[in-house]
Formats: C-alpha cells, structure tokens, sequence
C-alpha cells in the first residue's frame, strides 16, 4: 500500500489544505491528515478542536484518515509507514521554508520522500493565519474555509 503523509498544524484548515489533501488522494492508496500540536505556535484552536474540524472536513474522501502527533515528523511517518510526506507550496517563501525541512528530514531518515503539490491560483494567498485574522475582526470567512470551520471560528469569536 502507497501512503502518504500531509501533515500542518491545521489552524484551522482551509479550503487550501483540503484542495491538497483530495490531490494527493488520488495519487495514492491511503492519506494520512498528520494534526500536529504545534505548541510553539500558540493554535486558537486545541489540538483535539483541529483534529476533529478536520476529521470532518476529510470524511467524504475513502482513502483519508486522519491523526494527531506531537513528535518528529520522520518519527511519526515511520510510525504510520508512509512512503511519502506531501507538503503544498504556495509561494517562492514556501519553498525556501519547506526544502529545507526536506532536506533535515531527509537526513533523518532517508526513507521517507516529501513531494510538493503546488497550490492553484484561487488559494496562492490563502493561510490559517490570515483566515483568523479575518475572523477575529468580524470578517466573512466562508470562501476561505468549509462551513464547519467557519461555524467553529465564529464560535470562538463570538
């Protein structure tokens, strides 16, 4: 079985994030959404709040599943047995940013390839950052995010 990894910390996920994950499932047999706890990024929202948003986000694609982790990404792929981390690019900041975590995890272990899937135009500029600035404002979030995304922003907001 060809599985793949597509890990971020999903806060929350977008419309961005769900454009690569259906991608790379078609490109392989099993796709596993890798929530990480991200502590260091202060997430609005819990690791169990991402978790499950994206649990319900991803449960119309068959070939989907999704887990949280807290430990080295390489680690946790090994864990999984997937044959490949699938990271998205948006911009040329992407790009220098995540080649150099292939590169380190490559290092770490040899085993595990990252495949980049580039973003399409209409989500080139969208991140979870700006979509909770959006939000915390009082903004319309629904052309960014699915409806239970934008449903529990506005509950964390109200």
């Amino acid at each position: 079985m060809r599985r793949a990894l597509t890990p971020g910390t999903f806060d929350p996920i977008t419309s961005g994030h769900l454009d690569i994950i259906t991608r790379a499932a078609q490109l392989f047999d099993e796709v596993v959404v890798a929530v990480a706890q991200s502590a260091g990024k202060h997430p609005l929202f819990s690791l169990d709040e991402r978790t499950a948003l994206v649990r319900q986000v991803v449960e119309p694609l068959p070939n989907v599943r999704v887990e949280p982790f807290d430990c080295m990404l390489v680690d946790f792929a090994r864990r999984m047995d997937a044959q490949a981390v699938i990271k998205g690019l948006r911009a040329i900041t992407d790009f220098e940013y995540e080649f150099q975590q292939a590169a380190l995890n490559d290092q770490l272990d040899g085993s595990v390839e990252t495949m980049f899937i580039m973003s399409p135009p209409e989500y080139m500029y969208l991140s979870s950052s700006v979509v909770r600035e959006i939000a915390s404002l009082g903004g319309p979030v629904g052309q960014f995010v699915p409806p239970c995304v934008e449903k529990a922003l506005r509950a964390k907001f109200a």
